[in-house]
C-alpha cells in the first residue's frame, strides 16, 4: 500500500471562527497535517523555522503584520515554502501585492471551502 505523502500546513488567520472553519474543512483530507496556527504575521515568522510547513495559508489583512508583509518576509527567508493568500474582498491591489510577494495564488474566502484543498495540492505540488 502506497505511502500518503502528507501536506505540512500552517494557518495564518486572525479571525479565530475562520480559522476553525479552515481547519475542520482541511482535516477531512488524509493528506494534510495542520502544524500550527498564527492570528497574525508576528506569530506566523515565528513558528515558521519550527514548524517547517510546506504550505502556509495566510490571510491578506490582519493586525501587526499583515498577509503581504508577511509573505514578503517569509519567501525572502524561505523560498520553498508555498503561500496560499486568503481574502474576504476581491480588492485588485491587494491581490498584486500578494502576488508580487510571492504567493502561490489567492483565493477568496467565500470560495475557500471549495477551492484550498485542490489549490494546496498544486503548491506543494509548485506547479
Amino acid at each position: 500500500m502506497d505511502k500518503v505523502r502528507l501536506i505540512r500546513i500552517l494557518i495564518v488567520e486572525d479571525h479565530t471562527m475562520i480559522r476553525e472553519g479552515l481547519k475542520s474543512n482541511l482535516r477531512s483530507y488524509p493528506n494534510i497535517d495542520i502544524v500550527g496556527e498564527a492570528s497574525n504575521g508576528d506569530e506566523a515568522l515565528a513558528k515558521i523555522s519550527e514548524l517547517q510547513p510546506a504550505v502556509v495559508v495566510m490571510d491578506i489583512v490582519m493586525p501587526k503584520l499583515d498577509g503581504i508583509a508577511t509573505t514578503r518576509i517569509l519567501k525572502s527567508q524561505y523560498p520553498h515554502i508555498a503561500v496560499v493568500g486568503l481574502s474576504s474582498h476581491a480588492k485588485t491591489y491587494e491581490v498584486n501585492a500578494m502576488l508580487e510577494a510571492g504567493a502561490f495564488q489567492v483565493i477568496m474566502k467565500d470560495k475557500a471551502v471549495d477551492d484550498l484543498y485542490k489549490v494546496i495540492q498544486r503548491a506543494a505540488e509548485g506547479i
